[in-house]
């Protein structure tokens, strides 16, 4: 199963697809990950990176088309994968659609998370992050046992430098202005699957099973 995930920030996206790839045994492919990692090692790509993430700016078209070409071509992914923060453009989606076309394949179900714009603040504002693992919190939704310290590894939690309220606000518009005309795109290939993303994220997770599971049938 190839698969998309889209929605803007605070909507969930990385909850959802935790829940995803282990129903579904795809590989989660993020561009986030894939550049935090190369921030945290201080590569060049992880320098060009922060310097657009951190004014909460999307990274340059090319330099994500081609680490994720380049992530596409793993053995993992033979049976498929689920892209999270890519595309973000229709010039990216179309991209995409040509290397898997050159690759005989094609994406199966594009996902699109909704949620109201104060929520999405509220979310992405309380949202700790685990330094060591990279394992996800938020303050009030989905606290850790013990306050700043990972359930998972017992590392330290902390808040990322682009999830401070105006930063997350630019995030949201620069995601509305230019990665939305990605739902037109994709609803003309009739691959648009609409989830309401409000409330519990495991009653998030049915609803998207059930979209997923229609569109087999």
């Amino acid at each position: 199963m190839r698969l998309v995930i889209l929605g803007p920030p605070g909507a969930g996206k990385g909850t959802q697809a935790d829940f995803i790839i282990d129903k579904y045994k795809v590989p989660h492919i993020s561009t986030g990950d894939i550049f935090r990692e190369n921030i945290k090692n201080g590569t060049d790509l992880g320098k060009k990176a922060k310097s657009y993430m951190d004014k909460g700016l999307l990274v340059p078209d090319q330099v994500v088309i081609d680490i994720v070409k380049d992530r596409l071509t793993w053995d993992d992914t033979k049976k498929g994968f689920l892209l999270d923060g890519f595309p973000r453009t229709v010039a990216q989606a179309v991209a995409l659609d040509a290397f898997l076309d050159s690759q005989n394949k094609k994406l199966d179900s594009v996902i699109n998370i909704n949620v109201d714009t104060g929520i999405l603040v509220e979310r992405a504002v309380g949202r700790r992050v685990c330094k060591s693992c990279g394992a996800t919190y938020h303050v009030k939704n989905k606290a850790p046992k013990e306050e700043g310290k990972c359930d998972k590894c017992g590392g330290p939690l902390f808040q990322r430098d682009d999830d401070t309220e105006d930063t997350v606000k630019t995030r949201i518009q620069v995601y509305f202005d230019q990665t939305s005309p990605l739902i037109d795109y994709y609803k003309a290939q009739n691959l648009l699957l609409d989830v309401d993303g409000k409330g519990d994220m495991k009653e998030t997770f049915k609803r998207i099973e059930k979209s997923l599971d229609a569109k087999d049938a």
